[in-house]
């Protein structure tokens, strides 16, 4: 995955927050965060969806049995830092604060991406039974 991870950042970076498949023309965040165990800073690029003044990403995973590592990095240092592509080749640089929601809203954000990008319901599909996809809300930091 860091390959990929990495081409992706690349695009990002060179496009002005644009990629290219399997997540052209999705608007995409790149999440500066740290380490949960080794302190060290990460960046995760991530599909997101905007909700109001909040970004919202998805721990899917692809549909994989566990979550990715870097939701428990956000869950142990939930400050973060995000260059916020729009998808038309815009790019906003912030600091927030990263929360996990639960229960009917993050069931209905979810259905919201769903609608949006059918292969999030795939992914939900897949972990059903072994896990709930975990859904975080990233709002500026004041």
């Amino acid at each position: 995955m860091p390959d990929f991870n990495t081409n992706v950042i690349e695009q990002f970076r060179a496009n002005d927050g644009q990629v290219g498949p399997p997540f052209e023309g999705a608007p995409m965040v790149l999440v500066h965060h740290v380490g949960a165990k080794s302190g060290e800073e990460r960046v995760t690029p991530l599909v997101y969806l905007p909700d109001g003044d909040r970004v919202v990403i998805f721990a899917s995973a692809a549909g994989a049995p566990q979550n990715p590592a870097w939701f428990h990095n956000l869950k142990a240092n939930p400050r973060v830092t995000l260059d916020v592509g729009d998808g038309k080749g815009r790019v906003e640089t912030w600091t927030a604060l990263a929360e996990e929601v639960t229960g009917a809203e993050r069931d209905e954000l979810y259905a919201r991406q769903a609608a949006v990008m059918p292969g999030f319901a795939e992914y939900e599909v897949k972990t059903e039974g072994i896990r709930t996809i975990p859904v975080i809300a990233l709002t500026r930091a004041g």
